[in-house]
């Protein structure tokens, strides 16, 4: 964690491999759109990679099944994925960090990252969904360490379930109590 101006910010260098699905669809250029929307469609995916002699050129997504093919009432087994995939194809590193990735993923106005290894050969896919998992993740975390390093405070005053006065009240589930109701909420 760093601290800076009254702000503490997180430091996290999760690398794109670690949230990525592994063996993304891919399907070659001379493939129809009816043959991506099937494997879209066995395979529960929003997206496929396209292949030109085994090197990733573009990618073909839902969106551009229903706006490029469906709405312009074409037949998907005579449009080819070449005239609808989405070119150069953005990638990302195994390497970088999801941080990286998310903000590739704004800059770029794009909801998929394929995951490139040293030598660009596709090994993965990283969607929104997946980084927004690991978000919630870290969220979770956060607000375990904050309960567990939340001061305890003891007061004086009047117990909300006895009604007696105590010199010795804690906030259990944001209220107040003094230790022998404190001790029969632990007992419940």
């Amino acid at each position: 964690m760093k601290k800076t101006n009254n702000t503490i910010r997180v430091e996290t260098h999760v690398p794109v491999r670690e949230v990525m699905r592994k063996n993304p669809i891919m399907i070659g250029i001379e493939a129809t759109a009816a043959k991506a929307a099937r494997a879209m469609c066995t395979e529960e995916v929003g997206s496929v990679i396209i292949l030109k002699n085994t090197k990733p050129i573009g990618i073909v997504t839902e969106e551009d099944l229903a706006c490029k093919v469906v709405a312009k009432d074409q037949k998907p087994s005579t449009v080819r994925v070449s005239d609808i995939m989405s070119t150069p194809l953005i990638t990302v590193s195994a390497e970088k960090t999801v941080v990286d990735a998310a903000t590739m993923m704004v800059k770029r106005k794009v909801r998929r990252l394929p995951v490139v290894d040293k030598e660009g050969k596709v090994i993965g896919i990283v969607t929104v969904r997946d980084l927004l998992t690991v978000s919630n993740e870290l969220n979770e975390l956060l607000n375990d360490i904050i309960e567990i390093n939340r001061e305890e405070i003891v007061e004086q005053g009047i117990c909300a379930h006895c009604s007696q006065m105590s010199d010795d009240l804690k906030r259990v589930d944001n209220v107040m109590l003094c230790p022998s109701c404190r001790e029969e909420e632990n007992l419940r």
